[in-house]
């Protein structure tokens, strides 16, 4: 089954007076990279969120978002009065300096860092709160999943087209390929036959011959086409196998293109060469869509 390696998912869960909400973003990238954006205090978390996501994505560029919100009793927060009244005798001696006439406002104190301790920082037990944390990142995951099957598939559909389409203007090729040389003895024997008359010599036909077993040689293109049927067969089988393989599918692509090159350099045949295009086309939108596959 296909995987893209482009999707969203999220997810969220509620117990033991925490909320875990969780978004989780893939964009398509050769190798496994995690960024990790977490509620302060549970960046330390990511070894255990990684090995989690692991389990369902192994190539690619995920982005996690991680909040985590605590139903905190109120015994959690207390105004420290020593760095309260520390900044107040601060602020006054510099409005008295400055001749400010406005007095100083409780409000913007108790913004200013120190002044109200929490405590809950310390309290705060990992261990325990992971199961809910991985919950929400199991749900995240799911859906993420779903958005990269769902993808997958349509993409499926498009690279098989594709690949099909290969291989129909590969086997219009093997027809016209053994038509080849016979149409180039015919062109040279009448060329010759021409130049020849002109200047009233005669052809040996053991000559034409070598010059056609030669050209027919080089032309040969046999193990081409085998080589590329066999690409495509692969190709189609990599895409119905039950994991999503997209590192194989992009090395068949360039291994197809390789021998489409091969096939469109020694034949010499404007026909061929017509099926040669429509096989590099539909090769070119294969291997950019390789890229969005896992």
């Amino acid at each position: 089954m296909l995987l893209s390696m482009t999707g969203f998912g999220e997810g969220r869960c509620q117990e033991n007076g925490l909320t875990v909400s969780v978004e989780a973003r893939t964009v398509n990238s050769r190798y496994f990279k995690l960024s990790v954006r977490a509620t302060e205090g549970y960046g330390m978390l990511e070894p255990l969120i990684e090995e989690e996501i692991r389990k369902s994505i192994h190539r690619g560029t995920i982005q996690v978002a991680l909040r985590v919100d605590r139903k905190r009793p109120v015994e959690d927060f207390r105004i420290n009065a020593e760095v309260l009244e520390r900044y107040r005798s601060q602020l006054e001696e510099l409005r008295t300096q400055w001749h400010a006439g406005s007095d100083i406002s409780l409000d913007a104190l108790l913004t200013l860092p120190g002044v109200v301790d929490d405590s809950s920082a310390a309290d705060r037990d990992l261990a325990a709160e992971w199961p809910t944390i991985n919950k929400a990142i199991a749900a995240a995951m799911e859906t993420l999943g779903r958005m990269r099957s769902k993808e997958g598939a349509a993409m499926a559909a498009d690279l098989s087209a594709n690949c099909k389409a290969v291989a129909a203007s590969l086997a219009e090729i093997e027809v016209r390929a053994p038509l080849v040389a016979e149409d180039y003895r015919v062109r040279l024997h009448d060329r010759l036959a021409k130049a020849l008359a002109e200047h009233s010599v005669s052809l040996e036909p053991g000559d034409l011959l070598k010059d056609v077993s030669l050209f027919a040689d080089r032309a040969d293109i046999s193990e081409e086409i085998v080589r590329l049927r066999s690409h495509c067969e692969q190709f189609l089988a990599t895409l119905n196998a039950p994991e999503s393989s997209g590192r194989k599918l992009e090395f068949l692509s360039q291994e197809m293109i390789r021998e489409t090159n091969t096939i469109g350099s020694k034949a010499n045949d404007v026909t061929i060469a017509r099926h040669v295009i429509e096989i590099k086309t539909a090769i070119e939108r294969i291997r950019e869509m390789v890229q969005n596959v896992e």
